[in-house]
């Protein structure tokens, strides 16, 4: 009997042995993973600043809007709403290009240093001219 306390005794010692040993090793490691989800929330919020770096164009008429070119698209966000719009035909030159969606069409790249560009809204009908900050 007296052998198996002992064994008993042994089996707990290297179960709270093994216990120790990983709950040293998970909080050695707790500090790296601290700083790793640390750095990713910074770098998360510093891209949610994105907006400032879209173009920023102010037009005739008091409208205003930025721009992101996705893919074949072009999103507008400004004083009129919220618009997608898709590459459509038209515009000279790689510089120039053109997007439109039913509510409105917008030529960019235009002007001699290609900062302009050109809202047309048919169903107004209103045409904007535009120059990029």
């Amino acid at each position: 009997m007296k052998i198996i306390a002992t064994y008993s005794r042994s089996c707990w010692a290297r179960s709270i042995n093994g216990i120790k040993k990983s709950l040293t090793a998970a909080l050695q490691v707790l500090p790296a993973l601290a700083a790793i989800s640390a750095f990713s929330l910074l770098a998360g919020c510093a891209g949610m600043g994105g907006e400032a770096a879209l173009p920023h164009y102010r037009c005739e008429h008091g409208i205003e809007f930025s721009v992101k070119f996705v893919d074949d698209s072009a999103v507008l966000n400004g004083s009129r709403g919220y618009d997608v719009l898709y590459r459509d035909a038209g515009g000279q030159g790689d510089k120039q290009t053109v997007f439109s969606n039913p509510r409105m069409r917008a030529e960019f790249g235009l002007g001699t240093s290609g900062r302009e560009a050109v809202l047309r809204y048919p169903l107004l009908p209103l045409v904007a001219r535009c120059v990029r900050d």
